[in-house]
C-alpha cells in the first residue's frame, strides 16, 4: 500500500522522458480540503482582471466598472459551466430516491465537471444585462473581455490536469501523456470510467507498465488546448493595435477558438454527446462559432474595404468604429454626410475663385 500511495499520483510523459511524482488533486488544512481545481479557477478570474483592466485602460474605458462586472460575474459564470455539464450527464447525478443526494452531487464542484461553453454563455447573458443597466457597449465590452476570457482557459485547462480528466483518446505519440490505473482504482473511479467509455478498451488494450504500475497513455487534450488559446492570447496582443472596427477581436476569438476545439475535441474520450447521435456537443458548438465568426469577420471586412477605412487603434465609443453587423451608427453616417458637404462645400468655393480669377485676368487684359 506504502508503495502505491507513493507512485500513483504520478504523471508521466514516457516518450519525453518526463516523469512528474506525487501530483495531487488538492490540498488539505485541517480535516478541509480544498481542490486545486477551484483554487485554479479562482487565480484565473484574477489575471483576467489583470488583462481585462489593462486592455480597458489601454482603450480609454473605466476600468472599474470590468472589476464590478467580475464580482458579479463569478457565481452566474460557475453555475452556468455546471448546469451545461450536468445536463449531458444527467444520468452520473441522479440518485434514484433520493432528492437529497442527487442535489448534493449536483452542487459538488470540487473534483471538476464544470464546461467552458456554459461559463461563456452565462457570461453572455450576464454581459448584455449589465451593459444595458450602465448603458454601455457590450460589442466593446465583448472585446475588452476576450483577453481575460483566454488567460482563464489557459490556466482553467491545468485544472483538468490535476484531476487527471478530460484527456484524449490512446495514443503513443511524442506528447502521450501516461497515467496510472491505480489513481482511479484509489477513488473508486475507475469502473465507472471504463463503463462509460471514458477509458476506452483500446487503451486497456495497450497499458505499458511504469514503476510495476499499468498506465494509460493518452493524448494531452488539456494541454494542447491551453497551448492553442495561448498562441490566440499572443495573437490578440500583438494585433490589437491595428483593430479595424468594435467586434473584431470577439469574433477572432469565437472563430480561433471553434477552430481549435473542433479538432482537439475530435481526440477527446469523454465529450458529452447529443442524446445517442454519437455527436458531439463541443464539436458541433464549436463548427457553428467556427464559421459563423469567419462570415461576420468576412463581412466586415469586405465593408472596411470599401469604405477605406484605416487600420486604427479604438478608444472607446469612437465615431470610425464600426458594430459587427457592419451597419454605421447614426453618428457615423453624420460624420459621413458632414465629410460630404464639406467636401461639397470646397470645391464648389474653388470654382468660384477660379471663375474670379478668370475674370479678374480677362479685366486686366481689357485694360
Amino acid at each position: 500500500m506504502s508503495q502505491i500511495s507513493e507512485y500513483f499520483r504520478c504523471i508521466f510523459f514516457p516518450n519525453l522522458g518526463i516523469t512528474l511524482k506525487n501530483i495531487g488533486d488538492h490540498i488539505s488544512i485541517g480535516s478541509f480540503e480544498i481542490r486545486f481545481y477551484g483554487i485554479i479557477i479562482m487565480i484565473g478570474f484574477l489575471l483576467a482582471y489583470v488583462f481585462v483592466t489593462n486592455e480597458a485602460k489601454r482603450t480609454k474605458q473605466n476600468p472599474e466598472m470590468y472589476l464590478d462586472f467580475i464580482l458579479i460575474l463569478i457565481i452566474p459564470a460557475i453555475l452556468g459551466a455546471r448546469l451545461y455539464y450536468i445536463l449531458f450527464r444527467l444520468d452520473q447525478y441522479i440518485v434514484q430516491g433520493d432528492v437529497g443526494a442527487t442535489i448534493k452531487a449536483m452542487l459538488n464542484i470540487r473534483g471538476g465537471g464544470l464546461a467552458i461553453y456554459g461559463g461563456i454563455i452565462a457570461g453572455v447573458i450576464t454581459a448584455i444585462i449589465f451593459c444595458k443597466v450602465r448603458k454601455v457597449s457590450f460589442v466593446l465590452m465583448a472585446d475588452t473581455a476576450t483577453f481575460g476570457i483566454l488567460i482563464g482557459q489557459i490556466l482553467g485547462r491545468f485544472g483538468n490536469f490535476f484531476n487527471r480528466e478530460a484527456f484524449g483518446a490512446y495514443t503513443n505519440s511524442k506528447m502521450a501523456m501516461a497515467i496510472p490505473l491505480d489513481y482511479y482504482r484509489s477513488d473508486g473511479n475507475l469502473d465507472y470510467l471504463e463503463r462509460t467509455g471514458v477509458i476506452t478498451q483500446k487503451m486497456l488494450d495497450n497499458v505499458v507498465n511504469i514503476d510495476g504500475m499499468d498506465c494509460i497513455t493518452v493524448h494531452p487534450t488539456f494541454l494542447y488546448e491551453s497551448l492553442w488559446n495561448l498562441i490566440l492570447l499572443v495573437f490578440l496582443f500583438i494585433y490589437r493595435k491595428h483593430k479595424k472596427f468594435k467586434g473584431e477581436f470577439a469574433l477572432i476569438y469565437v472563430g480561433g477558438y471553434g477552430l481549435g476545439r473542433f479538432i482537439i475535441e475530435g481526440l477527446r474520450s469523454d465529450s458529452l454527446m447529443i442524446g445517442n447521435t454519437g455527436i458531439k456537443v463541443s464539436q458541433a458548438l464549436a463548427l457553428v462559432c467556427f464559421v459563423t465568426a469567419v462570415v461576420l469577420l468576412v463581412i466586415n471586412y469586405v465593408r472596411c474595404a470599401k469604405k477605406g477605412w484605416p487600420a486604427v487603434e479604438m478608444s472607446g465609443d469612437t465615431e470610425t468604429e464600426v458594430e459587427p453587423s457592419g451597419e454605421t451608427t447614426p453618428d457615423e453616417a453624420e460624420v459621413e454626410s458632414s465629410g460630404e458637404n464639406a467636401s461639397d462645400a470646397t470645391e464648389e468655393a474653388a470654382d468660384a475663385d477660379q471663375k474670379a480669377g478668370r475674370q479678374g485676368s480677362n479685366d486686366y487684359t481689357e485694360k
